[in-house]
Formats: structure tokens, sequence, C-alpha cells
């Protein structure tokens, strides 16, 4: 049975991942921070086995890798999904700096922590056994285009997509792989998070008061109206087995659009669309 560890899957697109690939036949060692978050994922399959992982505690993320390590009697990791993640709203001029930080605390700071504890189990511990997988970052399609009120969430991106082509480029030696996977809008409950997170409107007396209204009602639509975080899990499944698998993947709800067009377009006319959207114009 091959196996695998996943981040942050108490909900949303880890929990749809676990059991994806748990239904497939996988052992699936899943991260979660409170325990009564693994009861559904137990119920779910046995073959998921919930593991208290915060990622920005580095006890937990020692005594998580143990456990797998444990579990693997003496072979190797057959891939690890980065997936935790925090996201909140603010403009950067005014967004509290430990705010920020946590953004970068949690996914940034802490993917790199979990990869690498996790990385003898993959490929540096050579007395391990059988081939193993692939390190698979979650991204976002902020991973390659800021969007505004989002600044602290999309550099932690950019950083993970950035580390992700590096880590690739370092493995080689090793036969292993690094790959991202940037999905569109989801339905996940991150943005209802995000949203409690804000509900005291602290920029409501901003200049970006307006502004910040539209985009959240437009990211909390898209949260809920996103694509089924099946489909992400299935991409996970695809990059984790493909003989090829894509250095990245991009499954985006109307990808011309919303993704495509963006990356090829000059960045002054892609400006020009955030501000119409949300109702900026240039102060002249």
């Amino acid at each position: 049975m091959k196996t695998v560890v996943i981040t942050g899957a108490s909900t949303g697109i880890g929990r749809s991942g676990a059991e994806h690939l748990a239904a497939q036949g996988w052992q699936v060692f899943a991260g979660i921070r409170k325990e009564q978050d693994g009861d559904a994922l137990i119920a779910a399959d046995d073959r998921i086995k919930p593991i208290l992982l915060d990622v920005t505690q580095p006890d937990q993320v020692d005594a998580a890798v143990e456990t797998v390590r444990a579990a693997l009697d003496g072979q190797k990791l057959a891939g690890l999904v980065n997936n935790a993640g925090i996201a909140n709203m603010g403009p950067l001029a005014l967004q509290p700096l430990d705010q920020f930080k946590s953004h970068f605390d949690v996914n940034v700071f802490g993917l790199f922590s979990v990869r690498q504890d996790v990385a003898p189990l993959l490929c540096l511990d050579e007395s391990l056994t059988l081939p193993a997988g692939p390190f698979i970052n979650i991204t976002r399609v902020g991973g390659r285009l800021a969007s505004p009120f989002l600044g602290a969430y999309t550099a932690t991106k950019h950083a993970v997509e950035s580390m992700t082509d590096s880590l690739r480029r370092e493995l080689v030696i090793f036969g292993i792989d690094a790959i991202a996977i940037g999905p569109g809008a989801v339905r996940t409950p991150i943005w209802d998070k995000a949203e409690s997170d804000n509900s005291s409107n602290p920029y409501s007396n901003s200049p970006w008061a307006k502004p910040i209204e539209v985009f959240s009602e437009t990211m909390l639509e898209g949260g809920r109206t996103g694509l089924d975080p099946q489909i992400i899990a299935e991409t996970i499944e695809t990059a984790l087995t493909a003989a090829k698998p894509k250095a990245r993947y991009a499954p985006v709800p109307s990808k011309l659009t919303n993704f495509t067009l963006p990356m090829l377009l000059p960045k002054r006319v892609v400006d020009g669309f955030f501000w119409k959207r949300f109702g900026m114009s240039p102060k002249s």
C-alpha cells in the first residue's frame, strides 16, 4: 500500500484529497489541528490516519514524521502534499505586520519545516526501500497572479511557486519531483474563515472601504460556486502517479479569462481590469 502525507486535511482541498486517495487504496496520513477534526476522516475511510500537525509547531511536525516513519516500516513515502494555509484580506498599506507575518509562518515557513522533516522519508534516507513519490505544493492562481487586498496571501503563494521550482531542480539527483498545483476558486471554507476573521471590518474607514467590500463579496461568491474540491483531489492523484507529470497544474474555472489571458497580457492592462472590477480609478 502506498502512503502519502497531506497537511491541512481537516476541510476543503486537504480533506477531499485524503478521502479520494484513500478510496483509491492509499494509506493517507492526514494532518489536522484538532483531534476532533479526525473523527469525520476516520469515518470516511479507515485508510485515513489523522495526525496532529500544526505546521507552525516544530514539536508536532517532528512527532508526526516519526509516526509516519514507524508506519512505513522501512519503506519510502509515496508523496507529500503541502496544503495547509491561511488567508486574510487587507490592503498592504494598512494590514498589521503580525497578520502579514502569520501568512508566512503558515504558508511558507510551515511548509518549509514539514518538507525538510519529511525529506528523509522521500529521498535523503537511502536505507529506505521502494521508489519515493513527489513533493506536491498547493499554491493557487495567486501564486502567479497577484490580486489587490490579498497581498500577504499571494506573496506567500508566489514564494511557494519559486520554492517548488528550485526544489525540483535540486532533487533530480534523487529522481524525486516537485510539483505545484495552482487552483482557481474552489468551494472550500477558507474564504468563510477569512470573512469571519474580517467580520469587524477593520478597513471600513479606509480609502479602500468600498473596493474591499466588493472584493470580499467576489471572493466569497467564488469560494461558494468555484470548482468542486474533488477536481483538485483528482489532480493531486494525477500529480502523484503520472509517469511524466506536469511541473505545474492549473485547474481554474473559466481558465481563459481567469488565468491564461491575464498571464499573457501586459501588467498595466491587467491593472485596469482589477481597478474596473473593484470600483477603483487612478487619482488624476
